[in-house]
């Protein structure tokens, strides 16, 4: 079954800060195995994002492929993010539903900050 992708619209005003620094996406906790994007095989990285938008913030957390990442990212860099996609998902684990929203980028810039 297809997952849905829906692109996300952002405001011309939307800024973004990083919040944490990228880590390498696990796909198995038990062995270690990294994650890889079924197209490519490009290892995954996520990393936290603030999302502020009309005086609000929304933390984020992003998965990017890692060519989609530049070289010095770190905690409270302002960032662009290019092609961003809200996959929803929901499963049972233990009986209970979990349920949200994977958030996916094809990559994330350093923004120039203005002075």
């Amino acid at each position: 079954m297809a997952m849905t992708r829906i692109r996300v619209g952002l405001l011309p005003s939307t800024m973004f800060i990083a919040g944490t620094a990228p880590v390498p996406k696990i796909k198995d906790p038990e062995s270690g195995t990294l994650a890889t994007d079924r197209d490519t095989g490009e290892f995954l990285h996520t990393l936290t994002v603030f999302l502020m938008e009309e005086g609000r913030a929304e933390q984020m957390k992003l998965t990017v492929p890692e060519s989609g990442l530049p070289d010095g990212l770190q905690p409270g860099t302002p960032v662009r993010v290019t092609d961003l996609f809200a996959t929803p998902w929901a499963r049972i684990f233990n009986g209970q539903l979990s349920e949200g929203v994977a958030y996916r980028a094809a990559k994330v810039e350093l923004a120039a900050v203005a002075k």
